[in-house]
């Protein structure tokens, strides 16, 4: 049986002591507590705004709501760690205190925003630069003892979209993830989830080459989460707007699912629990 579970992959992450089962893949819905994320659609101003897309996201099927005070479009601009920590902690007391049975995800590179986030009843800590962008987040987070998403990367978001070049994507960013993964692991940082980071870094070509070959990321053993919602690699290849983008989106997160993915991070809840349920009944 030790064996068994050794080669198996990890299908669980514990939230505070109670484990979320990812043997059937989840949806986490985007919740942006910010005035430019590329989505205008997922843009909350108001707490009773963020309270009413919650509710709806939960009511939905999402298991996780993906809170981000930062916008991490390409070109954004940067905040101060104050600002972002003043955008976060009220949405997330009032969203932990709503919604106690809820699963609140901080999408943050700053580890100070991680443990202020996470003091006020945050559960994950969802990092787009996988401890490059501050070098205090590998220790926060091995101290929080929480859930901790790690991102492949090219740059940052002001300038990540200028020349991403790789001689091997997919080597590049597998290599990226175990390195990370090993100083996690050496932190006895337990549930890790990783990302290959669609969009961030890569032109549509490197995107596409990573959906094609996701299978590769198998080889950690670790829930895999894709984030394909309304991005360029669709809206662009389409000719069409982010706004237009459901049905494509649908479609990469039906191709992912079948490809391994455990984690679907959406703007649309509804459509992505579909996918799910349609792939799953094809192992019935």
């Amino acid at each position: 049986m030790a064996e068994k579970n050794f080669f198996e992959p990890r299908q669980s992450l514990n939230i505070k002591g109670r484990l979320i089962d990812l043997s059937t893949p989840k949806v986490m819905g985007i919740l942006n507590i910010t005035p430019d994320s590329f989505y205008s659609n997922s843009r909350t101003k108001t707490i009773d705004g963020a309270l009413t897309k919650a509710s709806q996201f939960l009511n939905e099927g999402a298991t996780f709501i993906d809170i981000g005070g930062y916008s991490s479009r390409p070109g954004a601009k940067d905040i101060s760690t104050n600002e972002e920590i003043d955008r976060l902690i009220p949405v997330v007391e009032s969203l932990a205190s709503a919604f106690p049975e809820a699963v609140i995800s901080i999408d943050t590179f700053r580890a100070k925003v991680a443990e202020e986030t996470v003091s006020a009843g945050a559960h994950i800590i969802n990092d787009i630069a996988a401890g490059d962008m501050d070098e205090k987040m590998f220790e926060t987070v091995a101290k929080l003892q929480v859930p901790y998403m790690i991102m492949h990367m090219q740059g940052t978001p002001q300038n990540m979209q200028q020349n991403p070049v790789y001689n091997n994507v997919l080597l590049e960013v597998i290599d990226y993830l175990a390195k990370k993964i090993a100083a996690l692991k050496a932190l006895h940082v337990h549930d890790i989830v990783i990302d290959p980071g669609f969009g961030f870094g890569k032109t549509t070509a490197h995107n596409y080459e990573l959906l094609n070959q996701l299978e590769a990321f198998k080889m950690f053993k670790l829930p895999v989460l894709v984030g394909f919602s309304r991005k360029g690699m669709i809206y662009k290849t389409l000719e069409i707007s982010a706004a237009e983008a459901l049905n494509g989106t649908t479609v990469l997160n039906t191709i992912a699912l079948q490809k391994g993915a455990g984690i679907l991070r959406v703007h649309d809840v509804k459509e992505a629990m579909e996918c799910i349920r349609l792939v799953e009944k094809l192992k019935d």
